[in-house]
């Protein structure tokens, strides 16, 4: 049985309203994940959901939204960007519907949104305009048990009660909510998504500001979360 669901952000971002446009519009792979989107009303959209989806307003700087429909599923994503001084007042609603198992799939979809906002923010301050090599790797199944994010966490030298601010993992923590760690450093943003707390594996996510070798980062990344879930 199907059910809608809506989520979304609304605050101040560190941007102008170009800035902001860009890095949602054009740069999502520097603060949640690679998305293309053709920029006209009716171009098309890749990346954000298995299908594709299609703009379906695109004024720049001001309105932006795309929507996915299938049969009896959809999903569908609406911007609006106000100057707030040197910064720019940012609403964003995000809605959908779930087939299954709709509580945990709408705590999933809050919690991720707050994070990747955050993140967004995050590049906004101090990365914005750079360019970006985007990784994702996902622990072993077995990192879905219920101490999967606890036993990494500890792995990476990230105290269990880390506090916004520390310094951890080579950089400082820039978000700390329950199951979702960030931290910032110097050329980079890595995100810990501890998704056990919903029955999946782990996922680690790093948005690279400088240049680096994607490969051998990515097969380091892989082996170090093969050991510590091993």
């Amino acid at each position: 049985m199907t059910k809608e669901f809506e989520v979304g952000f609304e605050g101040r971002l560190p941007a102008t309203p170009a800035a902001c446009w860009r890095a949602i519009t054009v740069d999502a792979g520097s603060w949640s994940w690679p998305i293309t989107y053709e920029p006209w009303v009716g171009g098309r959209e890749t990346g954000l959901t298995f299908h594709g989806g299609e703009v379906t307003a695109w004024r720049p700087h001001e309105h932006f939204a795309t929507r996915c429909d299938q049969d009896d599923w959809f999903n569908r994503l609406d911007y609006t960007f106000e100057p707030d001084g040197d910064g720019t007042y940012l609403k964003f609603a995000h809605r959908g519907v779930f087939l299954d198992d709709w509580d945990t799939n709408y705590d999933a979809c809050r919690r991720h949104t707050a994070f990747y906002y955050h993140s967004l923010g995050e590049y906004l301050a101090h990365f914005a305009g750079r360019e970006v090599t985007y990784a994702m790797t996902e622990a072993p199944e077995s990192s879905a048990a219920a101490d999967g994010f606890t036993r990494l966490k500890k792995a990476l030298g990230i105290r269990e009660d880390v506090q916004v601010g520390e310094h951890a993992a080579g950089g400082v923590v820039d978000y700390a909510a329950a199951g979702f760690v960030g931290v910032r450093t110097e050329h980079s943003l890595l995100r810990l998504y501890g998704r056990n707390a919903f029955g999946w594996p782990i996922g680690v996510g790093r948005h690279h500001f400088a240049p680096i070798d994607a490969a051998a980062e990515e097969r380091g990344w892989a082996a170090r979360l093969a050991e510590i879930f091993a």
